[in-house]
């Protein structure tokens, strides 16, 4: 019963936007024809001299003489990347071997003329140079918070935008359906909007709910995606009636940002996993919405857990592995750990010296880190 709003991609709709980078905007056909024609000379010497009069073009649009730039951008037109595409024709200027050259400008021919994705994002493998905004390392430092759009850092204890927004864009489509099962401020759904995926949140603190409910209505909704918090209990909440509602059966992405157990009380309500007796109630209460979320999850797709470690009567207390274990008992396959250090955390603003001091006395580190743990679903 599943409706998959993913809609096939063109390569237009996958190309880098004119202006932005330096973009450069080319006639395919007539850049085609240049690197088919390079691909029948025999001689590296001739072949070069040639890609040498097309990167002349490319950086000195006087010099074009055979119409392979255009000003605007149409249906007979390719953007891309202009310090991406001047790689690519110096890797091909570099090649010792007139095969590899040929190689080089078979992949810079695909990359103009095809979209290779993979099933679970919009990621063009074919031009994968010009996503240099996407993290592919295990340890992000980031300096600062988004603050972008309609994002707001008001409630503390809410993941920086980075976080969903990198996830969203390796995980899942345009069109997929997203669902955040510890919504708190939105942050998630705001994400969702920009990048054109359908969001459900869930949220206990009612008064929170509202207020997310506020900030993300305030985001423009250009791809008219769905974008809904519903204030519950993520161990109880009847996940299926909701996504029924959308006549969908599942998600394609499932993302969590729990509580750190009792680090920041965010109410009093005994359904709240920061309220649990102990560590063991807390898991205990974690795997619950685990348990309730998962079956709502495609099989393959990806769930993306931010968690962090606690520290206790001089104890440090490996909440985020205790986490993991617990998403792993329900058959999981971790995929990667990675660790992000953001230097500002609200809870220690401008208390750096006595954290620094307390962190001498009492043998310990200061928590920079969190962890997004990234499992897939089997």
């Amino acid at each position: 019963m599943k409706t998959n709003n993913t809609r096939q991609l063109t390569l237009e709709s996958l190309e880098a936007i004119p202006l932005t980078y330096g973009s450069i905007i080319l006639n395919k056909e007539m850049f085609i024809q240049v690197l088919v024609e390079t691909k029948t000379l025999q001689d590296l010497i001739s072949l070069k001299n040639k890609l040498i009069v097309l990167k002349d073009i490319i950086t000195n649009h006087k010099k074009d003489q055979e119409g392979i730039l255009n000003i605007d951008a149409n249906g007979d037109t390719v953007s891309l990347r202009r310090d991406v595409l001047t790689s690519e024709l110096n890797q091909i200027l570099e090649s010792q071997t007139v095969e590899r050259a040929k190689y080089y400008l078979k992949r810079l021919e695909n990359g103009v003329q095809k979209v290779k994705t993979s099933k679970i994002n919009d990621i063009n493998l074919l031009r994968w140079k010009e996503y240099d905004d996407i993290i592919t390392d295990s340890l992000w430092v980031l300096d600062k918070r988004d603050t972008s759009g309609v994002h707001l850092g008001w409630y503390w204890g809410n993941f920086i935008p980075q976080i969903p927004h990198q996830t969203l864009i390796r995980y899942t489509k345009k069109g997929d359906w997203v669902l955040d099962a510890f919504v708190g401020s939105g942050t998630t759904l705001i994400e969702c909007r920009r990048l054109g995926r359908n969001g459900i949140g869930i949220e206990l603190n009612q008064e929170v709910a509202r207020e997310a409910k506020k900030l993300i209505e305030k985001e423009q909704n250009k791809d008219n995606v769905v974008s809904e918090v519903i204030i519950g209990d993520s161990r109880t909440m009847n996940i299926e009636e909701i996504l029924t509602k959308h006549k969908i059966n599942q998600v394609q992405l499932l993302i969590m940002h729990p509580p750190y157990h009792n680090i920041i009380k965010f109410s009093k309500d005994e359904k709240d996993l920061s309220n649990a007796k102990n560590t063991e109630e807390f898991l205990k209460m974690f795997g619950e919405v685990i348990n309730n979320a998962t079956p709502y999850l495609e099989k393959e797709r990806y769930f993306a857990l931010v968690i962090g470690d606690k520290y206790s009567k001089g104890e440090w207390i490996p909440l985020g592995f205790y986490c993991m274990n617990e998403v792993l008992k329900r058959g999981y396959l971790l995929k990667s750990i990675i660790v992000k250090n953001f230097e500002e955390t609200r809870g220690k603003r401008n208390q750096q010296e006595l954290w620094r001091y307390r962190a001498l006395v009492g043998g310990f580190y200061i928590f920079k880190h969190e962890y997004i743990m990234l499992f897939k679903k089997k």
